[in-house]
């Protein structure tokens, strides 16, 4: 049986509007009318209401001070104001009370069945709406997934997949299982692309490739400096391309996206690799070659990213000499910083370098923290996390006031992170690396067609423990578990954000940049 939607109207002239009442009655609606503010508060607290009409002028309180007294009782409650003032002043502090419609008076009754329906009805209009797109894309996603050859086909398709999985997040759980269905097929199919793709990118013949992570400053940061312009380059650790496009409506009003594109990281996926490249300008074997004082090898047992200051100077004087910079690291307790303190040394540079570190920690903290766990129990509720944070963060008023100052603001990350839910058996000596996406070995075992191996790590620039060392990378939502207490660290990893493998959410990473309006 449908529920019977029950409406409060408050109106000092409610008997000179019968006529809609009765029109509204006559589709299905119980009306509650009540004549001022006082008497429409008493009734919201004796019984339930859907949705609340409200005029402006009444006795008593007006109709603005009875929203914010509702808003404040009833926040998911609609309230529609139906007044005779077309003065813009009421329209605005209406808006701002959060009014959720505003008909201006004489109205007729289908105006007021249309604001009824509209307010009632939103979330499941959208959510059908959305549902019957994405079933008529999904085919032509499926061939696009089937086609697709190169980075850039992958690039779209990727693409794709975040804005329908943005859009399916309030939708039905059976059609946003059906992408997550269709997303996985194309992460494998990925996977693939990968495995037969990616040591060529590293041959000079080679031309289809994709802008790798040593060369962002080279071809996207020197080139926007001589231009003269000041950068804030923000390297948000493990920012994903879904999060990012769930930060960008919320950005702050002054600024504006002049670029928001999808670059890759290298292989492993993982700080130690991909930040060190993205600071040196190098892959981390000639790091290693060239800078062995700023290289620690994956056994060791020292910090892996002490000296991305040191590389950033060494790449700057290489190549983007005149560039005057200072670098900063925000982490721990530092997530409070000084906005001025970063636009002070921003005014004495031309580029500011600052690298955040909380998506990462809330990654790791998931794993360690049954709190947190739950409070980021899907992929959705790991992108509100990462937006509530940002939008109460000192970084928003940083992107804010750097945007102010006339500087432009670039966006980015070293590699995403993705959710391992499948455990794959590998077997290795003492010396093997720890980490669940990526392993460094001599002695590795395991099935080849379970994971990306590189049996000669020089093929893709990485350096090896020995001469006999090499790499194995877990594919898509794989994590990798010696058979030693497999059972234990199934339960413990199974369901974590890991980084360090193959998949889109780890490799296709953004590069945005923004500028003042």
């Amino acid at each position: 049986m449908t529920k019977e939607i029950s409406i409060l109207w408050a109106d000092d002239e409610i008997d000179l509007l019968r006529p809609h009442v009765i029109f509204l009655e006559s589709k299905g609606f119980r009306l509650h009318t009540v004549t001022n503010g006082e008497d429409a508060l008493q009734a919201l607290l004796k019984e339930s209401f859907d949705i609340v009409l409200l005029d402006e002028n009444m006795p008593g309180r007006s109709g603005l001070d009875l929203i914010y007294s509702i808003k404040l009782q009833f926040p998911s409650l609609p309230v529609v104001m139906i007044t005779k003032s077309e003065e813009e002043n009421i329209m605005e502090l209406a808006i701002g009370s959060k009014i959720d419609d505003y008909l201006i008076k004489p109205v007729n009754p289908n105006q007021i069945l249309h604001s009824i329906k509209k307010n009632l009805n939103i979330r499941s209009l959208v959510s059908q709406k959305t549902s019957s797109d994405y079933q008529s894309e999904f085919r032509l996603l499926d061939i696009q997934i089937n086609a697709a050859r190169n980075w850039n086909d992958w690039v779209e398709v990727y693409r794709k997949l975040v804005y329908w999985e943005l859009q399916l997040d309030d939708a039905n759980r059976e059609m946003l299982n059906i992408l997550v269905t269709q997303k996985n097929e194309a992460n494998t199919a990925f996977c693939k692309f990968i495995k037969g793709t990616y040591s060529s990118w590293f041959k000079p013949e080679f031309k289809e490739k994709p802008m790798l992570t040593p060369s962002v400053f080279k071809q996207r940061i020197f080139p926007l400096l001589e231009q003269n312009q000041k950068v804030l380059l923000l390297v948000i650790d493990n920012l994903r391309y879904d999060q990012w496009q769930t930060i960008a409506p919320n950005l702050p009003v002054n600024c504006k996206i002049e670029k928001d594109e999808i670059y890759c990281s290298i292989l492993p996926t993982a700080t130690q690799y991909a930040r060190n490249a993205l600071f040196a300008g190098l892959m981390p074997l000639e790091i290693a070659n060239m800078y062995p004082q700023f290289w620690v090898n994956d056994e060791e047992e020292e910090p892996k990213n002490s000296f991305e200051e040191d590389l950033l100077k060494l790449q700057i004087n290489r190549i983007g000499k005149g560039v005057k910079y200072f670098y900063d690291k925000i982490s721990g307790t530092r997530q409070s910083f000084r906005v001025s303190d970063i636009i002070g040394k921003l005014n004495q540079s031309n580029l500011g370098v600052v690298v955040i570190n909380f998506v990462d920690r809330l990654s790791h903290a998931r794993t360690d923290e049954q709190i947190i766990k739950e409070l980021s129990s899907d992929e959705a509720a790991y992108r509100s996390l990462t937006l509530s944070w940002f939008q109460h963060s000192n970084l928003f008023d940083l992107i804010e006031a750097a945007t102010n100052e006339g500087f432009h603001i670039v966006i980015t990350t070293d590699h995403g992170t993705v959710k391992v839910t499948n455990p794959v058996k590998v077997l290795g000596d003492r010396k093997t690396s720890f980490n669940l996406r990526y392993k460094l070995g001599r002695h590795l075992n395991y099935n080849p067609k379970e994971v990306f191996e590189v049996k000669k790590p020089s093929d893709i620039h990485l350096p090896g423990i020995t001469f006999t060392s090499s790499y194995i990378f877990a594919l898509n939502s794989d994590f990798l578990v010696y058979p030693n207490n497999y059972n234990q660290h199934v339960n413990m990893y199974r369901n974590t954000f890991q980084h360090g493998g193959v998949s889109f959410e780890e490799m296709m990473i953004p590069f945005i940049v923004l500028s003042s309006k």
